[in-house]
Parts: structure tokens; sequence; C-alpha cells
């Protein structure tokens, strides 16, 4: 019997699914923007946070986040709805993909930086191309263009690299060093982190265990709700109006940040949206990705 999959909300992944033999699964264009499209629609069912892609001619790797817990359900609508479309289109019985997708766990601190770059130069490593802007099925050129992708959170990756400058600086580095990651064989899998990191996934992995057996999640759950309604559910909970929110003091400054995540996984709204609201206008772009860790973190080991 196969164990099942290491993860918790919130955790960070690389994963990885490839061709069954190594054999090609997206042909040309054509495949490739279906998966693309299907990908898309996947993160919004599932409510999976997706920081990087590559799609090459026999697999594909993701950068992502277990947002809402339901990784396992992600992966097995997209790899099932892709085979399924495949099989009809090129015919043949049996698997597609081979075997259960791939995952490392990354702790966040300078692990999940690298592992983006990683992966956004694969069509490098592979030969492809020599310059990897020059390869179309990969998110590189989604971030820093001052444009918001509407499944790619390109704007959370491009706070945790502070600016264009120090994303470009570490691109090159890797392409001109060929470096590699170097994940860890653990009894949680493979982990890219330092040595406390295998700690703190077992934290997380066991009060994950400890939720799921009091409660199960309903579908609406996972639906985004209307702004307005998490704006006034939080006014009515703390009996107070977003804008008298004084972020100066401390309890100012929790309600904000509590405030902050709700918006972000109950209304689904982005940090370009959110700054616009008055308890956040005085802030700098790239602080709300780092408030957002912050205040999830502290809620998981409290």
């Amino acid at each position: 019997m196969r164990s099942s999959r290491v993860t918790y909300e919130g955790a960070y992944h690389h994963v990885m699914s490839r061709g069954l033999r190594g054999e090609f699964i997206f042909f040309g264009k054509k495949t490739k923007e279906y998966f693309l499209n299907l990908l898309r629609e996947s993160v919004k069912k599932y409510r999976i946070r997706l920081l990087a892609y590559t799609i090459l001619d026999n697999h594909y790797h993701l950068i992502l986040q277990n947002s809402s817990g339901r990784l396992s359900d992600f992966m097995r609508y997209l790899n099932g709805t892709y085979a399924i479309y495949y099989r009809k289109q090129h015919g043949g019985i049996g698997y597609v993909f081979q075997n259960r997708f791939l995952s490392t766990l990354i702790q966040k601190e300078n692990y999940l930086t690298t592992a983006i770059i990683y992966v956004l130069l694969n069509p490098v490593r592979a030969g492809i191309v020599d310059n990897p802007y020059n390869y179309p099925w990969t998110s590189l050129g989604i971030y820093f263009r001052n444009e918001n992708s509407d499944f790619v959170d390109n704007e959370f990756v491009e706070s945790i690299y502070g600016s264009e400058i120090q994303f470009q600086t570490m691109l090159k580095e890797w392409l001109l060093t060929d470096k590699k990651l170097k994940p860890v064989k653990t009894r949680f899998g493979f982990i890219l982190g330092n040595s406390g990191f295998e700690t703190e996934i077992e934290k997380n992995f066991n009060r994950r265990k400890q939720v799921e057996t009091s409660m199960r999640k309903r579908r609406q759950d996972f639906i985004m709700r209307p702004v307005e309604d998490v704006i006034n559910d939080f006014e009515k909970q703390y009996g107070i109006k977003i804008e008298q929110i004084n972020p100066n003091t401390m309890k100012g400054k929790e309600l904000r940040n509590k405030l902050l995540v709700l918006l972000k996984d109950e209304a689904g709204m982005k940090y370009s949206e959110i700054i616009k609201l008055a308890p956040y206008r005085t802030l700098k772009y790239s602080s709300l990705a780092k408030i957002y860790i912050r205040t999830k973190e502290k809620s998981r080991m409290s």
C-alpha cells in the first residue's frame, strides 16, 4: 500500500510529473496550450497558489504552495484531466504519466527563491534554448512586467526577490554556473531546507492529521467569498470599521494583519488590490507578502 503524500496547508512544493517511460506527452503548441489552460483552471478550482511553471515535451515542473490543503485533489484533477485529453488526441491505452507525481517540500527562507530559478532554467539545461526568455512555456516572462497574472502569483514571487535586479542577478548566476538543487531524502520524502526544516515539517504534518480527524472541509469552503462579505463579517466580529483600524497600535496592527489573511485566503484578493484599502495604504507593496506569511505562520504555531 502506497503511503500518502507528506504535505500540509501552507507547505511549499516543487512538483514534477513525467510521461510514462519518459515519452513525449506534450506535442507542440496545441497540447501545451491546453495544459496551460488546464493548469489555470485547476489553480483556481482548488485554490492552490502557483509560483512558477515550466512545461517541456515529456514532463513539467511546478513551484506551488498548498494554500488550501488540497494538493492531492489538485494534482489528481490536473493529471487525470490531461490524460483523458491526451488519449483522445493521440490514442492508445493505459497510463499517460509515470507513477505518481514527484514532490519536494521546500523551506521558504532562501530555498524557495533558488527552487523557482531552477525550474525556470529547465529549458536551458535541456539544451532547447540558450536564453531562457526565448522559451515560451515557462512563467519567466510573467514577473516584473507591471502586469498581474490571473493564475501565477507573480506579486508574491516578486516580493520574495525584492527587486528585478536581484531576480536577474540570481538567474544569471545559476545560468552561468549550472547550479543544481540538492534536496535531501528524509522520512518525509525529499526536502529542500536546512537542518531544522524536518522538525518544522513534522510539527505541521501532525497538526494537519489532528485537524483532519475532527473535521472535513465542505466543498463550499473552497469557493471565494465576495470581498464585501469578508469585510462585513470582520467588522461585526471585531466591532470596528476597517477605516478605523490604527496600525500604529499593537491591537490595530494585529487586526490589520488578520484582515490581510482573510482578504487573501477567503476573497482571493491580490496584493495590488489590498494595498488600496485604508489599513494598507501607508505600507510598501513588498511588505504585504511578508506580513501575510508571518501572520499565517503565527496562526499555525498558536
